[in-house]
């Protein structure tokens, strides 16, 4: 995977040179095991000793084996000891000392990606013909992967296709999670393209003190509410992975070909697997890996291998897809593209992410309008003065208050966003009346959503998540 023999070891960041370390101590390994000629051996070797002392240059500690730098992007499930003032962000753990809330210019440069820029957002209204939508138009959706190549495709008529999912970790789900999916519904609709949504109950089995059944109703019940963002039936397949892996050969040879071509150093360096994590979750990574290539779903794309995938899904995520990115040209498939959301704010502040696990961390899509109000009131941080006459003087902080940040998810109107933005600035809108603002624009959005729930039917689900060709030739 390392072109080892290549000098240009300065403009590495130190997972990258941790990673080639690996595969260089890999490399040198392997050349004794086959009896190499002794020159060969000693220049593995010498590479060996001037990559290790490149990484105490730039990390400050004795590379070790197994043990990846603990700055930058490296992900331990127990959370890495992240250096003063940086963000950690990972797929079990989100947090920042920042009441903004995560950085996410840093965070671009950190995890390798594009930033979303004007340009795209004005691109992406070009070729669709729709008015981009206000995640985008909002930086909500702000860093990318391989998106123009998309678009290239998509002007010459190559299709693509969407991939998102969920980890079905309990029946109750936040308005957080649905921000994923009311952005992938509408890349559907202006697109018209087919979609597929994993259900990971197999890795919630793994990660979580839950019983098998457990997991895959889980599964089940949060198909509703995915259905119920009003996904099209015969554009979209939502599978879970304990129903489907096991009847789709398709989808298990990929995820065989990706485990082949990922080493165990390499889920660790990324993933921050341990020696006394149980081999599903080392494993599982190539299994949210498989959906990313075309050929996992046989039955809507015909066995074709090229048509490439778009992800869009919160950043963190993204440490699946770069290890997926890096597998696929060397099984012969196109990378996916990726499209990355911001985090949807914890209500006690923007330090974390808003968690089903933390009823007062989060608005249900199962609550009351008395709920939604009384949790907005009592729990939403603010960003305003301790007085009325201290907030009228001075005015409120829209980047910490927790009540503004939501609504820059859900009032579709950019004017009136703005207009509260400038009046909470100038002290003329108080907290009370932002945190109306707010309590106005979720009560009928819930109560909607919740309307729709009810339609969905077990027969639905059922369609839903049965394999199947969709409106589609090809």
């Amino acid at each position: 995977r390392m072109d080892c023999q290549t000098d240009d070891t300065g403009s590495l960041t130190p997972m990258e040179l941790y990673e080639k370390l690996s595969a260089q101590g890999d490399k040198v390994r392997t050349l004794k095991t086959e009896k190499a000629p002794k020159p060969d051996i000693d220049a593995a070797v010498q590479l060996l000793v001037k990559l290790k002392l490149e990484y105490k240059t730039a990390t400050g500690q004795d590379y070790k084996a197994g043990c990846p730098p603990s700055d930058g992007p490296t992900l331990q499930d127990n959370g890495p000891s992240v250096t003063e003032g940086e963000d950690l962000v990972n797929p079990w753990n989100v947090t920042t000392t920042s009441a903004k809330g995560v950085d996410y210019d840093k965070l671009i440069v950190r995890f390798g990606s594009s930033k979303i820029d004007q340009e795209l957002v004005d691109r992406i209204e070009r070729v669709s013909g729709q008015k981009p939508h206000r995640f985008l138009r909002r930086g909500i959706f702000f860093s990318h992967r391989d998106m123009h190549q998309v678009l290239d495709a998509y002007e010459s008529k190559k299709s693509f296709y969407l991939y998102t999912g969920r980890g079905p970790s309990s029946e109750a789900m936040h308005v957080g999670h649905l921000i994923p999916f009311i952005f992938t519904k509408w890349l559907q609709d202006v697109f018209d393209v087919p979609l597929v949504i994993q259900l990971t109950d197999d890795e919630k089995y793994l990660w979580k003190d839950l019983s098998v059944e457990e997991c895959h109703r889980y599964a089940v019940e949060n198909a509703k509410d995915i259905i119920a963002c009003g996904f099209d039936i015969n554009k979209t397949f939502i599978f879970s992975d304990l129903d489907y892996m096991g009847s789709s050969p398709g989808f298990y040879r990929n995820v065989v070909k990706i485990q082949k071509h990922v080493t165990f150093n390499q889920v660790k360096g990324i993933f921050g697997f341990t020696d006394s994590d149980c081999i599903g979750k080392i494993s599982f990574p190539a299994i949210q890996a498989a959906p990313s290539f075309s050929t996992s779903f046989p039955q809507i794309f015909n066995g074709r291998k090229d048509v490439q995938c778009l992800i869009p899904c919160a950043i963190d995520q993204d440490p699946y897809f770069r290890m997926t990115r890096d597998v696929a040209p060397r099984i012969g498939y196109p990378k996916p593209a990726l499209l990355h959301s911001t985090f949807f704010p914890a209500l006690q502040g923007a330090q974390s992410k808003m968690s089903a696990s933390d009823p007062n961390s989060s608005i249900f899509l199962t609550d009351t309008p008395k709920q939604i109000k009384n949790k907005i009131n009592k729990h939403a941080f603010s960003g305003g003065k301790d007085t009325i006459e201290e907030h009228r003087k001075y005015g409120g902080d829209p980047d910490v208050d927790v009540s503004f940040m939501y609504l820059t998810f859900f009032l579709e109107d950019d004017e009136q966003l703005d207009k509260i933005r400038q009046d909470y600035t100038s002290g003329v809108l108080l907290t009370g009346e932002l945190k109306k603002r707010l309590i106005d624009t979720l009560q009928p959005m819930i109560s909607a959503h919740q309307q729709r729930r009810k339609l969905v039917t077990d027969e639905m689900v059922q369609q839903f998540m049965t394999s199947r060709p969709l409106d589609f030739n090809y």
